[in-house]
C-alpha cells in the first residue's frame, strides 16, 4: 500500500469516526430532548394545576367576603326587628307600673319605690330607643287606634284625642304599640 492509500484510508476512517461520533452525540441530545419533554410537559401540566388552585382559591375568598358582608348587613337589619320585639313584651311591665304608681298607698316608702323601679324602667326604655307616641292634640290613624267616641264638649273640635286608654310606644319610625285613645266626634 502507498503513502497515499494509506492517508486516504486513514482519513477515510478518521471521517467514519467523526461521523459516528456526530451521530452518537445527535442520538443522545435527541434523548436529553426526549427526556426533557416529559420533564417540560409534567411542569406545564403542574403549572396548569397551579393556576387553577390559585383561581378557585381567589373564587373561594370571593364568596367568603360577599357572605361575610351579606350576613353583617343581615344582622344590622334585623337588630331593630329584635330589640322592637322584645321592648314590646316589656310593655305590660310599663303599665303594671303606671298603675301600681296611679293606686293610693298608705306607705310612702313603699310607693316611693315602686316609681324609682319606675323611672329606671322608662330610663332603660330610652337608652334602647324607645319613645312614647304623643296622645294629646288632634288623633293621626298611624299612631292612634280609636277604641271610642265621645260626643264633643265645650271647647273641644271633632277629630281631636279626648282621653288615653293605654299609651303607645315607638321606636323611630316603627311602631310598638299604638296609643289606645278616646276621640271627639
Amino acid at each position: 500500500m502507498s503513502k497515499a492509500e494509506k492517508k486516504k484510508k486513514d482519513e477515510e476512517k478518521e471521517i467514519k469516526e467523526q461521523t459516528e461520533e456526530l451521530e452518537a452525540a445527535e442520538t443522545a441530545n435527541e434523548d436529553s430532548e426526549a427526556e426533557a419533554n416529559p420533564l417540560e410537559a409534567e411542569l406545564k401540566k403542574k403549572d396548569e394545576e397551579i393556576e387553577k388552585i390559585r383561581d378557585q382559591l381567589m373564587r373561594n375568598m370571593a364568596e367568603y367576603d360577599n357572605y361575610r358582608k351579606r350576613t353583617s348587613r343581615e344582622r344590622l337589619e334585623l337588630e331593630p326587628e329584635i330589640t322592637a320585639k322584645t321592648v314590646s313584651e316589656f310593655l305590660t311591665v310599663a303599665d303594671n307600673l303606671e298603675r301600681a304608681l296611679s293606686v293610693e298607698c298608705a306607705d310612702e316608702n313603699f310607693k316611693k319605690g315602686v316609681e324609682m323601679i319606675y323611672q329606671s324602667f322608662m330610663e332603660t326604655l330610652e337608652k334602647l330607643g324607645v319613645e312614647q307616641i304623643p296622645a294629646e292634640g288632634e288623633f293621626n290613624p298611624s299612631m292612634h287606634q280609636a277604641v271610642q267616641q265621645v260626643p264633643a264638649g265645650e271647647g273641644q273640635e271633632s277629630g281631636m284625642i279626648a282621653s288615653t286608654f293605654q299609651k303607645g310606644y315607638k321606636i323611630g319610625d316603627k311602631i310598638l304599640r299604638f296609643a289606645m285613645v278616646a276621640v271627639v266626634a
